[in-house]
């Protein structure tokens, strides 16, 4: 017994590991909504611009994703189609493997289900928390994925962030300064934040790149689940038979068990 529950704590030490990674920083918030067209629509266009050079989505079709969000065959085919691909392809991609692997020490995720494997909250986060690290061999560094292999894809728009670090008081969990009882004084840790961006770097103000990764999540979001909209309706209108169905087969049961009872 005691060699299997060795074996079985071996087991989950890299997955309570990485909860333990995963929850050592914070999140952003990404009100999901699959509703907005027009953000979704904006996303798949940073999406093709940004991402699909390294990154597939090898599980959709441009076709599908046209249709899903109201963008006319022709417009789609002009503007979001990589070039030498037909509106009726997935989203792949041309980079080998094997270049890949020598150029990012790993091949690029596929991104199709991304959305639901990190969830939104760590994707809007995670692209809004680059900044400068000249050791670095692509001159950046994440503070949600530190020593990530991938460059900052949207650069362009943002720009170069910057980040420093201060030591700020440590709190309880009340919220209450920490203090050593031996000199008075508050226990410090240190604290780095990705805080502003270098001038003249960036086409978009921070504001706008906040709503331009919001858009990119949005679509990312709506990928790892096309019908997500389609089965919250038709579950609506199961949940509303059910509650029919019910009150006939109470009325039923009623009328059956009446003698007996």
């Amino acid at each position: 017994m005691n060699k299997i529950l060795a074996i079985v704590f071996a087991a989950l030490m890299p997955v309570v590991g990485w909860a333990a990674e995963g929850h050592s920083v914070h999140l952003d918030k990404h009100e999901t909504d699959l509703h907005d067209t027009a953000s979704m629509q904006r996303g798949w266009a940073l999406f093709k611009n940004y991402c699909l050079g390294c990154h597939s989505a090898n599980y959709q079709r441009y076709e599908r994703t046209a249709d899903d969000l109201g963008v006319p065959a022709e417009m789609a085919e002009k503007y979001l189609v990589l070039p030498g691909h037909k509106i009726g392809e997935q989203m792949t991609v041309a980079m080998r493997t094997v270049d890949a692997k020598a150029w990012f020490g790993s091949p690029p995720p596929d991104l199709t289900l991304e959305a639901r494997l990190r969830g939104t909250d760590w994707i809007y986060t995670y692209l809004r928390s680059f900044y400068a690290d000249s050791s670095r061999p692509f001159g950046v560094n994440n503070t949600v994925f530190p020593n990530v292999g991938m460059p900052h894809a949207l650069i362009e728009l943002q720009g170069v962030p910057e980040k420093t670090c201060k030591p700020v008081p440590v709190v309880d969990e009340d919220g209450r300064t920490k203090v050593d009882p031996l000199t008075g004084k508050a226990f410090l840790e240190t604290q780095c934040d990705v805080i502003g961006i270098k001038q003249g770097t960036g086409k978009l103000t921070e504001k706008e790149y906040d709503q331009a990764v919001y858009d990119l999540v949005n679509f990312l979001a709506y990928m790892g689940e096309p019908s997500k909209l389609d089965s919250m309706r038709i579950g609506t209108y199961v949940l509303i038979f059910l509650a029919i169905l019910f009150v006939f087969a109470y009325a039923l049961k009623r009328e059956y068990w009446r003698d007996v009872h």
